[in-house]
């Protein structure tokens, strides 16, 4: 499930990704156009801009944009970046795998399930980019 903190990045990114080729964008506009609360938005501004999806200019006309092109972030990184792993399970996870405790992978039919959806769910995810996301 993504959490808030990850809608909250998809809304401001594709409010980011809309306004592209026009400059920087104030944080006061994005909080107020995505009715995001301007302190949670600032941590997740700061977050997406020190991984690299953003950038930020200071001073008169400065702002928050998007360093790459739209087309160029993918909806997955973003989910892993704000949200963790994708997958439902540590067992399954492609960057965040953690052996289950009390389970036997091998022997596991929620286990292979679960690599089922993960991979339906990557499909998605990864062939998909902020510009996608754009209505």
């Amino acid at each position: 499930m993504l959490s808030k903190k990850s809608q909250y990045a998809f809304k401001a990114l594709t409010y980011l990704a809309e306004k592209y080729k026009e400059g920087p964008v104030l944080i006061s506009e994005i909080s107020k156009k995505k009715k995001i609360p301007l302190k949670f938005l600032e941590n997740i501004l700061l977050e997406l801009k020190k991984e690299g999806i953003l950038d930020s200019r200071k001073g008169k006309g400065g702002g928050y944009f998007l360093k790459k092109d739209p087309s160029k972030v993918k909806v997955a990184t973003v989910i892993r970046l704000i949200n963790g792993p994708i997958a439902m399970l540590p067992c399954v996870s492609l960057y965040f795998y953690e052996r289950c405790k009390d389970c036997d992978e091998k022997h596991c039919g929620l286990h292979d399930m679960m690599i089922e959806v993960r991979d339906a769910t990557l499909n998605i995810v990864e062939n998909r980019t902020l510009k996608d996301l754009l209505v």
